[in-house]
């Protein structure tokens, strides 16, 4: 059975400042850019600061693009390694957190 969309939540695809080389295997994982399913550009960016970053400091956010067409994503890289979009949380990468529920 497809999952439906919740017509509540977007697609967000966030981007990041480079750094300068030196960050932890969690940044450098986000060279790409991260893709979360939240239900607002500040949810998102709560969601990876939680369950991306913990502790550490969070890399500066340089670009956020709302209701991103995940068809525009690198097809390499991006698209076959990605969850499903469509539940609230972190869907690229992979492994961190994902939830059907509320904030």
């Amino acid at each position: 059975m497809m999952p439906v969309k919740n017509q509540l939540l977007h697609r967000y695809w966030l981007e990041f400042d480079r750094g300068n080389g030196t960050e932890p295997l969690a940044r450098q994982c986000l060279l790409l850019g991260c893709g979360v399913t939240a239900f607002t550009a500040d949810d998102a960016i709560g969601l990876v600061r939680e369950f991306i970053f913990g502790d550490e400091p969070m890399l500066s956010v340089a670009r956020i693009i709302e209701d991103v067409d995940i068809t525009t994503l690198d097809a390499r890289s991006v698209r076959p390694n990605m969850n499903e979009p469509v539940s609230r949380g972190i869907w690229y990468p992979m492994g961190y957190y994902s939830s059907g529920g509320s904030p």
